[in-house]
């Protein structure tokens, strides 16, 4: 695995690259995680491919410099250049998101379909509108109540624990809740990865219509087992394009990127 900074206006974006071959993977990573997760592929990886991971603003080791947000002409931008350094023009991509990275893929997938080769999801974020990422992220008063909370989160917490015990929450979603808000370092990287984010919300309806238009082959992976981003999701997105887009389920709960499931992302990636 190789790695180097992309200069991009004020900013240094990371990134890493694997393999030797003319296809390109471009690889989005997860929340809170980093392009490192990527290299559990590098063993499995075809002699055809070459994997491209990228550290998404506010994390890994990207120092991103604009401020809360990155918007849909700098996941461009950035893309683009990272295409051209290391394939030709004419090279379409292969897409591969991981949860978080999901919704960052089918972005790109709507902004230049005719850029893509193929979409690969694994546990993908994007497919549905939380309500409360909506709240915190797309309007004034939830987002500063949402910067309220990450100072003051006792009250949240509460909250979170009356819901649990009416089982309106299930124990899961409070286990990852009380993960990514437990400390304030953590809580403050919330707030900025979320907001940051913002600008990325893919337009599902938009996307099919793409996907259909294109003919463009979507994969989607899920663990049978994940309480956090459930496979009905992908059951319900597949509606009217099941000619173009599968659905797939491994023995596993969210964490579906691990080493020992690379073989069955390189089949889905080749299928």
């Amino acid at each position: 695995m190789q790695k180097a900074f992309l200069p991009y206006r004020s900013s240094q974006i990371h990134y890493c690259w694997f393999g030797s071959g003319q296809k390109i993977i471009f690889c989005l990573h997860g929340y809170g995680e980093s392009k490192e997760s990527f290299g559990v592929l590098e063993k499995a990886l075809p002699p055809a491919y070459t994997v491209i991971a990228v550290d998404l603003p506010f994390h890994g080791e990207t120092r991103w410099q604009e401020g809360f947000q990155f918007s849909t002409n700098d996941l461009l931008a950035i893309t683009e250049a990272l295409h051209a350094k290391h394939s030709t023009a004419n090279t379409r991509l292969t897409l591969l998101g991981y949860s978080m990275g999901g919704r960052v893929a089918l972005q790109l997938l709507q902004l230049v379909p005719t850029k893509i080769e193929k979409l690969v999801l694994l546990a993908p974020d994007g497919l549905k509108v939380n309500f409360w990422y909506w709240l915190a992220t797309q309007t004034y008063i939830g987002n500063r109540l949402f910067a309220y909370t990450m100072k003051h989160p006792a009250w949240f917490f509460s909250l979170l624990q009356a819901g649990n015990r009416l089982q309106l929450i299930n124990q899961s979603v409070l286990k990852f809740t009380r993960y990514y808000i437990h400390d304030i370092t953590v809580r403050r990287l919330l707030y900025e990865r979320w907001t940051g984010m913002r600008a990325i919300k893919p337009q599902l309806t938009l996307i099919k219509k793409l996907i259909h238009a294109h003919r463009l082959p979507v994969r989607l992976l899920y663990g049978q087992y994940d309480r956090i981003i459930r496979h009905e999701r992908g059951e319900k997105f597949r509606k009217g394009i099941e000619s173009f887009c599968t659905l797939h389920l491994i023995q596993t709960g969210h964490q579906v990127l691990q080493e020992k499931h690379a073989d069955q992302i390189i089949q889905l990636i080749q299928s």
